[in-house]
């Protein structure tokens, strides 16, 4: 029997937004990433991390510190963006193991943003939308937001919604729920 841990890295990103169109030259650009660790085989989150990321082409709305509780103050303290891609790949092996998302937003915001600044893309290809697996274990019809999902399945929304670190650890709460249901994929 194959005992080692099968590790997931859950991440969740927060970016710049506006209530309305980005002003003039200004782009959404990633001001947190939010990652859990799970271990499928022991059905634990093992560990959860939060990286503050500092935003080169915009600045952080009114709008987005009431959604999601940053300042561009305290986002001014983050590192890079080419910093956080390499973070992710050295401290969480990110390029090596595999990595999901509520959905497909944070998957291509890494995609364009490392286009956009020629960073390299800090992932590996084994990617799971869990919204995919969620809804389909529990029989929905539409692939609903990660705070009905928490409802759906019966598990409580922890901290922050649209904090990365919190939403983060949320999902990971999900994605367990659908893997001891049998329905999470197998890793290839």
């Amino acid at each position: 029997m194959d005992t080692a841990p099968a590790l997931l890295n859950v991440i969740d990103i927060e970016a710049t937004c506006w209530d309305r169109q980005p002003p003039p030259g200004a782009v959404s650009e990633i001001i947190e990433i939010g990652l859990t660790v799970v271990d499928l085989r022991s059905a634990q989150r093992l560990s959860r991390h939060r990286i503050l990321v500092r935003p080169a082409r915009s600045t952080v709305s009114a709008f987005c510190t009431e959604l999601t509780g940053l300042t561009q103050a305290e986002v001014d303290t983050g590192v890079s963006f080419a910093k956080a891609c390499r973070l992710l790949a050295a401290e969480h092996e990110s390029g090596t193991r595999p990595w999901a998302s509520w959905g497909d937003y944070d998957r291509n915001q890494f995609t364009r943003q490392c286009r956009a600044t020629g960073t390299r893309y800090p992932f590996g290809h084994r990617h799971t939308n869990a919204k995919l697996p969620f809804t389909a274990v529990h029989g929905l019809r539409k692939r609903p937001g990660m705070a009905q999902a928490l409802k759906v399945a019966g598990l409580p929304l922890e901290g922050r919604h649209h904090s990365g670190a919190d939403d983060a650890w949320n999902i990971a709460a999900l994605i367990l729920d659908v893997a001891a249901r049998g329905a999470w994929p197998a890793a290839d």
